[in-house]
């Protein structure tokens, strides 16, 4: 037995879990504690330690390495981290300091990535591809907007550690302006709360998504902010397709719940690709809420 331990570090929750192997990716002990990060970085640190010696002491095992997805990412260059939400951990070498603390190597990616890793080693991807996929892209489509790429199963992390970003590519001047500086990224334009904005600036109604979604048979403004997602949705496909053709595109987060993309939403992207027709494969995510936590383990 060759067991995997893998830790996701949210905003509000630190999950871990330990997997029996790669080959057999199920679960041995999963438990959760809260971040926390009003504590400061340290006591971030803390909490995950917290959670990998209760991992140990539960499963009798000792993590050979750990594999931990966080929000935001590890600049291979700076050595510190950056991009996260919680933001005790921006430009601090969380790396180095959790590597230091747990005595054990670390390997980091972001939410996305293990996503990403997770859908392509032993979900939806793998259930498509038995014998492994090339190149995945692995997109969240949520609150936010992101991506990861995984080349033959192992995740592209990419020189500056931003490999997979597409959220905050130009899409269109729409968007406004984003957190990240600049104007009109994917994020401001097809998010949750962007489709939801958007919506509200029609009709001055405050309602989530799946509701506005709910009303595209009576709603005119419920079906433009349909079309606004699946012209934009094929754009930005279309420009991730052209430069990384891969062979298949998971979509998670409450944005790639919407069926319309997987019909609607892909005849746009056809239009929008420079080959005369499209092979790569658009799949729904099979883990869940277990992708994050399950692809840490499988770094």
């Amino acid at each position: 037995m060759n067991p995997l331990f893998g830790i996701d570090l949210g905003g509000t929750k630190i999950e871990g879990v330990v997997l029996k192997s790669k080959n057999d990716p199920s679960v041995i002990a999963r438990l959760r504690l809260p971040t926390e990060s009003a504590g400061g970085y340290q006591h971030v640190i803390e909490q995950v330690a917290k959670v990998v010696a209760a991992l140990e002491k539960e499963t009798g095992i000792t993590a050979p390495y750990i594999g931990i997805g966080t929000p935001g990412t590890h600049d291979p260059i700076t050595k510190v981290h950056k991009n996260s939400n919680t933001t005790c951990l921006n430009g601090q070498p969380f790396k180095q300091d959790l590597a230091k603390r747990l005595g054990v190597k670390v390997r980091l990616a972001n939410d996305a990535n293990c996503f990403a890793v997770a859908e392509a080693n032993i979900g939806a991807v793998k259930d498509h591809f038995p014998k492994g996929a090339g190149l995945v892209f692995g997109v969240i489509m949520g609150t936010g907007v992101g991506g990861g790429i995984v080349v033959k199963g192992k995740v592209w992390n990419g020189r500056q550690g931003i490999a997979g970003e597409w959220g905050h590519n130009f899409l269109d001047t729409s968007g406004g302006l984003c957190y990240c500086g600049k104007t009109g990224c994917v994020e401001r334009v097809f998010s949750g709360p962007s489709l939801e904005r958007y919506y509200t600036s029609l009709t001055g109604n405050n309602l989530k998504l799946k509701d506005i979604f709910a009303r595209l048979d009576t709603d005119e403004a419920a079906q433009k902010t349909k079309d606004r997602l699946i012209h934009f949705f094929g754009k930005g496909m279309g420009a991730i397709i052209n430069i990384l053709d891969p062979d298949a595109i998971v979509i998670g987060g409450g944005v790639g719940n919407i069926d319309l993309l997987y019909t609607e939403g892909v005849e746009e992207v056809k239009k929008n690709i420079f080959n005369a027709r499209l092979d790569t494969v658009f799949l729904k995510p099979k883990l869940g809420d277990s992708a994050g936590v399950f692809g840490a383990a499988l770094l």
